[in-house]
């Protein structure tokens, strides 16, 4: 009897914590293609009302967001690169057992998650390396991190065992054959993970743009859409006059914007969510066997 209760509570729970993160999202995708003002006066509170496609139209003509598209793509895919570029290495170097110094290393990248210069620091730096309104103000600084390092060594350390390092040097292999043809091929999980995380990361990234980029033509995705959703420049800015500006009376403008408003939302998520049913496989595995698993 109490298990039967059990299995009932839980499948309340589970069913609840569903119901919480599916129907911000539903909603979110039934305003986007419904009536403004069905939205507005809380008709639409899940499915769609008088469907229209009319704010991703407006979306799909704006310049602003093509241009954000753009370079969120290419900062995103550059970002990738480099951190794995930097990543992969240092932690496999890092999870062999006859490095010197080893601990001592580790312990300062750990330090790092505790303690950093600062916002102020890092932008003197940044400055100073004349990375200021450059794609690299958004791909250099925390290209790489603590937390990858050692959730990348802990993977190699458990899934590159020591004895098949020795018998691939047994066999003439040289280290680099060894990190290059045998190392990477068995932590393909840990890169789809890694890659995912600073993808997301930078994807996601508003804020380093914000200070680092005065330039408009560089302005990520997500810059353009904190201009819509928090500077109301669908109402009064430069981008918002290309978008709602033949929407007509004011009135009918700030309809439209807040249709307009959901419809960047998924513009903006789409991507993500259509890339990560392909590394879903991974994920699990990368993450539980690096992190967890000792």
């Amino acid at each position: 009897m109490s298990d039967k209760l059990f299995d009932i509570l839980n499948k309340i729970f589970v069913s609840l914590i569903v119901i919480i993160i599916v129907y911000p999202l539903v909603f979110v995708v039934s305003a986007s293609i419904s009536d403004p003002a069905a939205v507005s006066t809380g008709k639409m509170w899940l499915w769609p009302v008088d469907i229209t496609i009319a704010g991703f139209k407006m979306v799909f003509n704006n310049d602003d967001i093509w241009m954000g598209y753009k370079n969120t793509i290419i900062y995103t895919v550059v970002g990738i690169v480099v951190h794995l570029f930097l990543l992969l290495p240092c932690a496999y170097t890092l999870s062999r057992p006859n490095i010197k110094f080893k601990k001592t290393i580790l312990w300062f990248i750990l330090f790092t998650m505790l303690f950093n210069g600062g916002m102020i620091p890092t932008y003197l730096v940044v400055k100073n390396l004349g990375m200021l309104d450059t794609m690299w103000a958004i791909v250099v600084p925390g290209a790489l991190g603590a937390w990858s390092v050692l959730v990348a060594q802990a993977f190699f350390r458990q899934n590159v065992p020591n004895e098949l390092v020795e018998a691939g040097k047994i066999d003439g292999a040289s280290d680099y054959y060894i990190f290059w043809k045998i190392a990477l091929p068995l932590s393909i999980p840990i890169i789809a993970v890694m890659a995912l995380f600073h993808g997301v990361g930078l994807w996601n990234q508003y804020f380093s743009a914000l200070i680092y980029l005065s330039d408009r033509s560089l302005y990520p995705l997500q810059l353009i859409l904190r201009e819509i959703l928090v500077l109301n420049e669908m109402s009064t800015g430069e981008g918002a006059q290309q978008i709602v500006g033949s929407a007509g009376s004011f009135a009918d403008q700030v309809k439209i914007a807040a249709q307009i408003k959901y419809a960047v939302m998924i513009v903006s998520t789409l991507p993500l969510i259509m890339v990560y049913p392909f590394i879903q496989r991974f994920f699990v595995q990368g993450v539980l066997i690096g992190s967890v698993k000792e």
